[in-house]
């Protein structure tokens, strides 16, 4: 068995995987789906695993113009965390991570959900007044959350500078200790494998170009290889939502921006947790491979550039040195820039749309890959029902026009 073992291994390493199993299909697009759903990042691929699992609604095709999880899924900073201020959006975002604790037993693959907890610092006192309001009220919600005095942040946080001589002295912190970190592109992979093992066609490398209606009603896509007709439509295409929508004929009170971050080059592990810092703005975690990932909040201006830029390279740095001292030495590896959609009051926007079975997933600015699963949990019920679930009713557009918008930038914080 052992000699039978060592020349398997001998074998492949001549190879070029050509033997693998796939993990999805490649498949031609039907004529006709019951759902089509435009754009394959988590949120795409999580809803159309969710319509075949928990509906039973299969003949379900993801659209992409480029790879699966190649957008925002790809360049985001990992972050999990359910801590947010208002009754609407804290039970949206424990509802994702409730499904995030059980994620990769459900899925069979794992996606490195690591509950390493997530700190938010108090650097003056109204810090503290924001901090023990959102502990409150995350407590009344039945979410765990806990208030930290310095003495307990110095203990829990060895490598941070809590000295009373800092420009910013930290004097406390509320910790989340469910929060923590997963594996951004196993999750795409993992749901995409899934999603295909139901029967869900994921179509890649085709463009939605735009939409076909008839009497007002969508009634499928246009792309750049051909008409694909559906009886309902998804539209989930983070960054890229305004353009699309103008497309089908309507206008979203969304802004897209680019979201930098950056990982340092690896390091021996010294820090166990996700540490935010609104005052000095600025994140930090450090992945299993030993690179610091650090970001902060979306540039100011309005745009579709990736590439980053020095000035808010710069700042993040300094924010990180500022708190973390000791690497102030550790160099830079590589940094991106991702495109988010924002609202005027940094929550989604969930639900239908002006147009009749066409839906709407946008919105998430830097909240995105949090809600992952949650998101494509109730976005399959709204796409599988034909209206709202209870937990998006609040994220309907409609609140721009009535004015009952769920107002959560002070927990969105410094951007994740």
């Amino acid at each position: 068995m052992q000699r039978y073992s060592g020349f398997g291994l001998f074998k492949h390493s001549f190879s070029h995987h050509e033997n693998w199993q796939r993990m999805w299909r490649n498949p031609t697009p039907k004529a006709v789906y019951d759902v089509v759903i435009v754009g394959a990042g988590g949120h795409g691929l999580a809803t159309a695993y969710y319509l075949a699992k928990v509906h039973g609604i299969t003949n379900v095709a993801v659209i992409e113009k480029g790879w699966l999880g190649g957008g925002n899924t790809a360049r985001n900073t990992t972050i999990v965390r359910s801590n947010y201020l208002l009754d609407e959006s804290s039970a949206l975002y424990e509802h994702a991570l409730k499904l995030w604790e059980d994620l990769s037993q459900d899925l069979n693959y794992n996606v490195m959900f690591s509950q390493r907890g997530c700190y938010h610092l108090c650097h003056n006192l109204q810090d503290l007044r924001d901090a023990e309001r959102l502990v409150t009220a995350n407590i009344l919600n039945g979410i765990p959350n806990e208030l930290l005095d310095t003495r307990q942040v110095a203990e829990e946080i060895p490598y941070l500078d809590c000295s009373p001589n800092t420009r910013y002295p930290v004097l406390g912190a509320s910790v989340q200790r469910r929060a923590g970190n997963a594996r951004h592109d196993a999750v795409a992979w993992g749901y995409a494998r899934a999603a295909d093992a139901l029967g869900v066609d994921l179509i890649q490398q085709t463009e939605v170009t735009g939409f076909r209606k008839q009497d007002g009603v969508v009634i499928g896509v246009e792309t750049n290889k051909g008409f694909i007709g559906a009886k309902r439509v998804g539209m989930v295409v983070a960054g890229n939502t305004g353009p699309l929508a103008a497309k089908a004929g309507f206008r979203l009170p969304v802004e897209s921006h680019p979201l930098q971050a950056l990982v340092s080059e690896p390091i021996k592990p010294i820090i166990d947790s996700v540490i935010m810092s609104n005052a000095v703005h600025g994140y930090i975690s450090q992945s299993d491979k030993g690179d610091l990932v650090i970001g902060a909040g979306i540039d100011g201006w309005v745009g579709y550039g990736q590439r980053g830029s020095y000035p808010i390279i710069e700042h993040t740095v300094e924010a990180i040195a500022e708190m973390f001292p000791v690497l102030s030495r550790v160099r830079m590896n590589r940094q991106w820039g991702g495109i988010v959609d924002t609202t005027p009051d940094a929550c989604p926007i969930i639900g239908t749309t002006p147009v009749k079975n066409l839906f709407i997933n946008c919105g998430w600015g830097t909240g995105g890959f949090k809600a992952t699963p949650g998101s494509g949990h109730v976005f399959a019920a709204t796409l599988a029902k034909g209206e709202p679930h209870p937990l998006a009713k609040p994220f309907s557009i409609e609140r721009f026009h009535t004015g009952a918008l769920v107002d959560e930038h002070g927990a969105a914080a410094v951007a994740h």
